[in-house]
């Protein structure tokens, strides 16, 4: 993987991880987590917790919501580390 992929991969899952932290204040479904989660969709074998976490980005409820974002996230962090574009 070239080093800039890295570097984009890299971005994407700190959008991601601040988005997590973020949720349990306020929806996250934003256009920078759109597109982080776009970026990385090629990087995931499954493509589950992208879209368990751009569905619950959107929750009223705050707890559902930061517990959701926030699983869905480490789902997504499993994935990459699959297919090896993410080592944490």
């Amino acid at each position: 993987m070239r080093s800039a992929d890295r570097t984009t991969i890299a971005l994407a899952v700190q959008i991601l991880r601040d988005a997590v932290e973020a949720s349990r204040r306020e929806k996250v479904d934003t256009v920078p987590v759109r597109l982080a989660l776009r970026v990385l969709l090629p990087h995931c074998p499954e493509r589950w917790p992208l879209t368990n976490l751009w569905e619950a980005a959107s929750y009223d409820e705050p707890i559902g919501r930061a517990q959701n974002v926030s699983g869905a996230f480490n789902g997504i962090l499993v994935q990459l580390g699959k297919s090896g574009a993410w080592r944490s």
